[in-house]
């Protein structure tokens, strides 16, 4: 980890790569295991961490979104610039997605249905993600700015700090909004005119003829995203900044509210929508998992600044700077045609055995990645000393 002020955000860093090692053990062992061990209690365990990877991603992606408007705001970009800097890097990520579909399609050829192509997944889901958060920013920055040169007002007591309270309230809206509206896209209001490669960017489409069962809609996962945004602006308000860990004190302190309040609303007789299903499209099984996000936040906040966290190499933290690279690579040596081991057919050990192999493997192509960036940045600043 870099030192001074940026290592105060090594957590984010760290939970990148803890989303990327339950990755790792979900896809290792749902991809290996075979017979009587897809039974076991490994595999349970295996599939229920796996569930945390990709709000835990979009999650992260919110905040750090944040960090970056933050960062050219100080820089004194207008809310038009923000908006084309942050839905194009959205683009890119929506752009990659779409490249490794092809690229999973071409490598698979001659049993890889054609939907596949079309398949929404994690990237295509963040990039998407990212777009609409630059299209909130935008119009939010836009409604606060100081009309007369088109740049966000400061506050009256530092020329550097702005009053994000528009920024929070319209991304707490909206993954509000998102949640809410969830159940309804899924059943009565689902968009099933358009075509089903439309349609799965908004609720879970059925392709009758290739059925996915991973996708990542906007509703609800684009809620994580959002949800992110808010504790982002949150995190460098000038108003909360100064209480230091005692705002995440109290985002832990409203991640056990949101799950108490999950349960408690879950339990209600009286549902409002006309079908409802809690572990998979309701308002309080999203509601539990952002309670459940905000807990890790606080743990691993805790853990870099007051523990073993950034103390020398962490791996995690490692992993997290480069986690598209391992998420793209890895998935090659376990999903796809240069497996390390046989799909569907070994035991828990032996996989377990090519967990540990990928991790290690992703580490060191995580580290090499970043050596070699460090070495170019080295030489393309650091002149010669003369002769």
């Amino acid at each position: 980890m870099p030192g001074g002020p940026a290592s105060r955000l090594g957590y984010i860093d760290w939970l990148r790569g803890l989303a990327c090692l339950l990755m790792f053990q979900t896809h290792c062992y749902d991809a290996w295991l075979g017979g009587a061990a897809r039974n076991s209690q490994v595999y349970v365990w295996s599939q229920l961490l796996g569930t945390f990877p990709a709000p835990l991603f979009l999650f992260l992606a919110g905040i750090s979104f944040a960090l970056v408007v933050d960062k050219l705001l100080r820089k004194g970009a207008t809310p038009a610039q923000i908006a084309k800097k942050t839905i194009m890097r959205g683009a890119e990520i929506l752009a990659l997605g779409i490249l490794f579909r092809l690229q999973e399609f071409v490598i698979a050829w001659g049993w890889a249905p054609w939907s596949d192509l079309f398949r929404v997944d994690i990237l295509n889901c963040i990039g998407v993600s990212l777009m609409l958060l630059g299209l909130l920013c935008w119009g939010a920055l836009t409604l606060s700015s100081d009309k007369s040169n088109g740049v966000p007002a400061p506050t009256n007591d530092d020329q550097n700090n702005w009053h994000y309270t528009p920024l929070i309230a319209a991304a707490i809206l909206v993954t509000a909004a998102i949640s809410t509206l969830t159940p309804l896209l899924w059943t009565s209001w689902r968009p099933s005119s358009l075509p089903w490669e439309f349609e799965s960017y908004i609720s879970e489409a059925v392709n009758l003829a290739h059925p996915h069962s991973s996708m990542f809609p906007i509703f609800p996962w684009a809620g994580f995203a959002f949800a992110g945004l808010a504790l982002g602006f949150i995190l460098i308000n000038p108003s909360t900044k100064k209480l230091g860990a005692y705002v995440f004190g109290a985002a832990g302190a409203c991640g056990v509210a949101f799950i108490l309040l999950s349960k408690f609303f879950d339990s209600r007789a009286w549902q409002l929508y006309p079908v409802y299903n809690y572990w998979h499209t309701s308002p309080e099984f999203f509601t539990l998992r952002v309670g459940m996000l905000l807990l890790l936040v606080l743990s691993a906040y805790a853990w870099c600044r007051w523990g073993p966290g950034q103390m020398g190499f962490s791996p995690l933290i490692q992993l997290g700077q480069t986690s598209l690279l391992v998420y793209w690579v890895h998935l090659e040596f376990v999903y796809g045609k240069f497996t390390i081991l046989p799909h569907r057919g070994t035991s828990v050990p032996a996989a377990s055995a090519g967990l540990i192999t990928i991790f290690l493997a992703m580490l060191l192509l995580s580290w090499l990645r970043t050596t070699l960036r460090s070495l170019k940045f080295y030489k393309a600043t650091v002149k010669p000393l003369p002769s």
